[in-house]
């Protein structure tokens, strides 16, 4: 299948080298920086796994899952092997003591740090919490709001919201509402997360199919029926649960992290994409990335030019089976995913 992505993603790539801004940033990494990027693909062109360096498929999926369950500890990914939200865990645990002079010379390393997570409950429930994160504000959005009582004071009072469960419904019932999103970026609830969220809200848009699109979806052979076939058609594809609609997500994206964080964002959205549209039995369609500070880290430079000297192969597939979305489980298949081998790259943190 035509991997158009990856050629965007390598034109990107060839823009941070060759004609960017050098920048300093929070990391004290330095990067090579650009703003203001738009990448698409069409799920039609394959799943969009970059072939030019082996992805963490597992570690992508494990994460995807971690953000479904509204979980914000990392105990999760600790367990299942993801080690991607390790360092902010452990910065977040030092930090607390930054005033104790005394203290951070016996505390334990980052590895053992995570291994204490990984061996003790109680610990990993106290220093394992990386605040209102994407889970929370995707699954349990807090808003607050005054309620006057009759003859009484105003009172504050406290609603969550489940934006995830929101979604489906409102996709299942009002299709082509323009309200189809979900934000991560919850203002009042910014200091107290470990990192305020990268990619900060996607929406959803979805548009009827035709009958010719319907039927492709059920037979690889063109209709040659007349009209009144077709309507009996139409029932029949009815009867078999034949989509009506496709579905496309659009994700935000303030901070880019180019070589490490982007191809990862990606697959992600996509999968995203692939299970919010068997859930409501849509076909996915767009994936678009709106994409802000878009930078690459200036210790990434020589694996970024490694990688754009590697061939570009086709996409894999993915199937996804065993859905349940709102309880953040689901099982994947990859198939015919041919890639180079991975380029280590140091996070920047």
């Amino acid at each position: 299948m035509p991997n158009r992505i990856e050629e965007q993603y390598r034109a990107l790539l060839g823009t941070l080298l060759e004609n960017s801004t050098i920048k300093s940033d929070r990391t004290g990494t330095g990067t090579h920086s650009v703003f203001g990027r738009q990448i698409r693909h069409s799920m039609k062109d394959g799943f969009p796994l970059l072939t030019t360096k082996r992805m963490a498929v597992k570690t992508m999926m494990t994460e995807l899952k971690w953000f479904l369950k509204g979980d914000t500890n990392i105990k999760y990914l600790v367990d299942n092997g993801c080690s991607i939200w390790n360092g902010d865990a452990y910065k977040a645990f030092k930090s607390t003591f930054s005033q104790m002079p005394g203290i951070q010379s016996s505390l334990p390393s980052q590895d053992e740090f995570i291994n204490k997570i990984k061996t003790n409950n109680e610990f990993a429930q106290k220093w394992g919490e990386l605040g209102p994160i994407y889970g929370k504000q995707w699954r349990d959005w807090t808003e607050y709001y005054v309620e006057k009582l009759n003859g009484g004071n105003p009172i504050i009072v406290e609603r969550t919201k489940d934006q995830i469960a929101n979604l489906i419904e409102e996709l299942k019932t009002n299709p082509d509402s323009r309200r189809l999103m979900v934000s991560a970026w919850n203002v009042g609830d910014l200091p107290t997360m470990a990192l305020p969220p990268c990619h900060y809200g996607f929406q959803m848009y979805t548009k009827q199919l035709s009958f010719n699109e319907r039927w492709s979806l059920y037979s690889d052979k063109p209709y040659n029926g007349n009209g009144l076939g077709m309507i009996n058609t139409l029932d029949f594809m009815d009867d078999e649960g034949i989509p009506t609609r496709s579905i496309s997500l659009m994700w935000n994206q303030r901070s880019v992290d180019t070589f490490l964080g982007l191809p990862f964002n990606i697959a992600s959205y996509a999968a995203l994409l692939c299970l919010i549209a068997e859930e409501v039995n849509m076909v996915p369609d767009q994936l678009i990335g709106n994409l802000g500070d878009v930078h690459l880290y200036s210790n990434h430079i020589d694996q970024a030019m490694e990688q754009l000297d590697r061939e570009i192969y086709d996409l894999p597939t993915v199937e996804f089976s065993n859905i349940n979305i709102l309880d953040g489980e689901f099982d994947y298949e990859v198939k015919d995913y041919k890639y180079h081998p991975s380029i280590k790259a140091p996070l920047s943190n």
